[in-house]
This record gives C-alpha cells, sequence and structure tokens, in this order.
C-alpha cells in the first residue's frame, strides 16, 4: 500500500497533540493520536513485533473462532477479513475468502502472531478497542500511520462474561472504499454472540453485573459500629491503608472482585477521617463518561470529601484521562484543600497508566478463602441484616461455609446467606446450595453426574439421616454412597449421627 502521500504540517501536528488543529476528529480518536505519539509509534510504517505462538486453547478463543465463522458463510462474496486479538492486541486468527485483501494485509502484518495495541501500531480499530474498552471504529485516514489509510476496521471488546474481565477483541477489516455503514454493527454482533457462548459455557455460572457508571455516597461510621472482618490478613491490610492515609498518601487497594476491597477503604477512611464524606464512583460506559464526571465532580470543592474509585482498572483511557485531568485541577474550595482520592483494582498492572502517577502506596487485600476467620462473622451479619434477627448456623453448615473456596469472594457469601436467611432462623446445609458441599471432584463432571451429586447431597442433608438409610433412598449400597462421596468431593456429610 502505497504511503507517499505523507501529511502536512497540520495533520501531523493533529497525530502528534490531537489539538488545535481545526480537524473535526472524534475526541477519542484524537486521545489515541496523542496516546499512540508518546508511545512512539512510527507515523509512516507499521511495524508491530511478532509475538509468536498464540494461545488457541482459552474459552475466548474457541468461542470466538466458533462464531466468527459462521459469520464468514454469510459474507462469502464480501471483501471482509475477520481476527480475534487477545487482551494485549495481538491478532490470534484470520478468516478470509479473498485473497487480495489478505496478501495486502499481511504487508502491513495484520496477521496471526502480530501485536496490534497502539504502542506498536499506533491508532486503529482493535487497538482503539482495547484501550477504551468500547467498539470502535477507524477509518482511512484516521489511523495514526499513513500506511493503514488503505484499511478501515471495525472492532468491538469481548469482556469474560462471568469475571468480568477483557478477553479481547472481535476485529473486522476491509479496503477504506468499501462502505462502512455496518462493519461496526457486524463486530458488536460477532462479540456478542462470543460473550453469551462463553457464558454458555461456563458451567452455569451467573454473569457479572456490567458496569453502570454509578456514583453513591458512603456515610462513615463510627468504628465501633462497623462489622468487621476479623482474619490477620484483614487487619494487616487495613493497618497498612490507615497508615497511608494519615500521611497524606494516595492509596490503591487491589485484590480479587468481591475481596471487599472498597470496604476494606470506607472503614479505614471512618478512622481517619471520621467527619469526611465519601463518594464511591464505579466506572461509566465510554458513552456515559461525560455525564458520570459531572454527576461527582461539583462535590469535589466541597470541605471534607473525599472520593474512591472503584475498580479502576476497568476505566478505559480514555475515561482515566479525563479522571486524571479533573483531579489535577487547582482547588477552589475551603483553604484550597483537595479532596482524598483512593481507589480499587485488581492488581497494580492494572490500574491505568494516566493514574498510576497519582498512587503512592499499593495494599493488597487477600481473597476470602486465605481468610477462613471472616467467613463466620459475616456470615452471621448477613444473615441477622436479611433476618432482622439474630440467625443460628448448624455446626455442619459452618464447616461448609468455612471450608468452601468462595470464587466470588465476599459478594458471593452475601448472595448465598440471604438466600438461606431467607427461608430459615437456624441455618444447615440443606439451606445452602449444592456446591458449597461439595469440594473440587477428581474430574469435569457430567450433567447427569451433577445431577446424581446434587440427589446425593440433599439425601444426606435430610436431619438425623445414616448413610445406610441414605443409600437405600438412592438405590444403590452403601459402598456405592462411600464412592460417589469421594469421586463427587462431598464434605461434611459422613458422620453418623449418634444412636
Amino acid at each position: 500500500m502505497d504511503s507517499s502521500a505523507g501529511l502536512s504540517e497540520r495533520e501531523q501536528i493533529a497525530r502528534t497533540t490531537g489539538v488545535g488543529t481545526g480537524l473535526a476528529v472524534p475526541d477519542r480518536i484524537a486521545a489515541s493520536w496523542q496516546r499512540s505519539a508518546a508511545f512512539g509509534a512510527s507515523l509512516d510504517e507499521v511495524a508491530p513485533s511478532f509475538c509468536g505462538a498464540v494461545d488457541d486453547e482459552s474459552l475466548f478463543y474457541r468461542c470466538g473462532v466458533e462464531v466468527l465463522g459462521g459469520l464468514l458463510e454469510t459474507l462469502a462474496n464480501e471483501p471482509i477479513s475477520l481476527m480475534l486479538t487477545d487482551p494485549d492486541g495481538v491478532v490470534l486468527n484470520r478468516l478470509c475468502h479473498e485473497r487480495s485483501l489478505l496478501a495486502a494485509l499481511d504487508s502491513v502484518y495484520l496477521a496471526p502472531g502480530f501485536d496490534y495495541g497502539e504502542r506498536e501500531a499506533g491508532t486503529t480499530g482493535l487497538g482503539l478497542a482495547l484501550a477504551d474498552r468500547a467498539p470502535s471504529l477507524v477509518r482511512a485516514d484516521q489511523h495514526f500511520c499513513t500506511g493503514l489509510w488503505g484499511y478501515t476496521c471495525a472492532a468491538a471488546p469481548v469482556t469474560d462474561p462471568v469475571t468480568g474481565e477483557l478477553a479481547g477483541t472481535v476485529n473486522l477489516t476491509t479496503w477504506s472504499q468499501q462502505s462502512d455503514k455496518l462493519l461496526l454493527a457486524l463486530a458488536q454482533s460477532a462479540a456478542g454472540s462470543t460473550s453469551a457462548l462463553m457464558l454458555a459455557r461456563h458451567n452455569g455460572r451467573a454473569p457479572r453485573p456490567a458496569a453502570q457508571g454509578q456514583v453513591f455516597r458512603v456515610h462513615l461510621r463510627p468504628p465501633a459500629a462497623a462489622v468487621a472482618p476479623r482474619s490477620p490478613q484483614w487487619r494487616a491490610a487495613a493497618a497498612e491503608v490507615e497508615t497511608a492515609l494519615e500521611a497524606g498518601r494516595v492509596v490503591a487497594v487491589v485484590g480479587e472482585d468481591g475481596a471487599g476491597r472498597t470496604t476494606l477503604l470506607t472503614d479505614a477512611l471512618s478512622r481517619t477521617r471520621p467527619h469526611d464524606r465519601v463518594l464511591v464512583a464505579r466506572p461509566p460506559t465510554v458513552q456515559d463518561t461525560p455525564a458520570w464526571l459531572d454527576l461527582w465532580t461539583p462535590e469535589l470543592d466541597k470541605e471534607a470529601t473525599g472520593v474512591v474509585v472503584s475498580r479502576a482498572d476497568e476505566l478505559t483511557s480514555w475515561v482515566a484521562t479525563e479522571l486524571r485531568g479533573v483531579l489535577e485541577q487547582p482547588a477552589t474550595g475551603p483553604a484550597g484543600r483537595r479532596p482524598g482520592f483512593a481507589l480499587t483494582a485488581r492488581n497494580a498492572a492494572g490500574v491505568p497508566a494516566p493514574l498510576r502517577p497519582l498512587v503512592d502506596t499499593y495494599v493488597e487485600l487477600p481473597p476470602l478463602r486465605h481468610r477462613c476467620e471472616d467467613v463466620m462473622p459475616m456470615a452471621t451479619a448477613f444473615a441477622a441484616k436479611r433476618r432482622h434477627r439474630e440467625v443460628r448456623f448448624t455446626a455442619a453448615a459452618r464447616r461448609c461455609l468455612t471450608a468452601y473456596h468462595w470464587p466470588g469472594n465476599v459478594e458471593q457469601l452475601r448472595t448465598v446467606v440471604d438466600a438461606a436467611a431467607s427461608r430459615s432462623d437456624v441455618i444447615d446445609v440443606r439451606h445452602l446450595p449444592s456446591e458449597l458441599s461439595c469440594g473440587a471432584p477428581r474430574r469435569v463432571l457430567s450433567r447427569i453426574e451433577m445431577v446424581e451429586r446434587d440427589e446425593i447431597v440433599r439425601c444426606l442433608a435430610e436431619p438425623g439421616t445414616t448413610m445406610s438409610q441414605a443409600a437405600a433412598r438412592l438405590g444403590i449400597s452403601r459402598a456405592t454412597l462411600y464412592r460417589r462421596i469421594e469421586v463427587y468431593g462431598i464434605r461434611g456429610h459422613t458422620e453418623e449421627p449418634a444412636r
């Protein structure tokens, strides 16, 4: 493809600054040009790094290939290349019937194994979709590099429907002179179908709620009124956060989703700044960003106000840049004091690049499975809140709750206990989901085996039931029942009741 046309001086300024040029450039494209220039991406020639072997065994890859394969058949006569990329922008595969387009894409290295993220290739549809975690269309000369001006590409991000983590993108690329009216819609449709297929193959796990850009106020309570976890791991993390806050440092609490990161921060703030009010802001979608910022930024100039940005790793690059600009504005409130600022993320590397220079201290909060001492105090508090009175747990229920690995952390514990407490003032094993009574099986169970496992748990959970009685009800021998318990990893039911 010919890139000899080059750039006018004004266009070079546009691509290196993204502002002050008078060009009709969307804000997201201009922001991507700025990032591309800062990364040192080439204006004239695309030369991405080759990463070698790709991950073709992930759930995202398997589902995406299936979806794109079906889409390709409906586009058999269209000059469109369909691709998947990983979260870093590495191309995983490429499907296309037109040989001339394939050859042209090879010439710019838009092929499996090559890294097409913003750092390597500048502004592209897939790079922008990854950076902003939003569907993106980049036409012809909107690309940062002139070597890509002959193409138009549309890409849509795919997030894991259960974990919420970015899995990659679906990317559709065609010639720049082709109509692009349906390109973005097709990319979004394919991404949605891929996510839905991933959910269907997640063994029945519930989807993670989508980001809604929520902002809510936390009324800090006196420390004595808080129902705080008791584990040494929680107390150590809390002490570290409080020390940093007292020193005026910006803190990022990192750890798994649902582990209690925001609770840890707000509890620490209740001790270090008992008279402050705190706004907790959850990430918005890209299109909701202006309304999200307008919702809470006027509060920053008010006295004794702090902000906790929850799940900051889900902020797109563009939103994070806008947020940093807001936080770095000169204070106009009482005594010129800027508000306190803290954030949460899955890990330090996940904090968006624009916000990293603001963070002084990272504190890791271990997941609930490493804080067994926290399970029952929180379960008791959740049950009492749900029932509006004291709720008792049987010894078997306590064993199941404390032995479970809680992949969904505190939020999963809350959901389980709320459901159980809605049924009884005395929570027993029979009030808990069957998976809590089962450890990790030795192999992946078929659907019929999972039904059999749940029926065994149900029989064993009946009060006073002996192993012999359970075996008789199930129509199997006592020895077979013990073997099934071992295979299915069923815990806490093998004791014979006192006679």
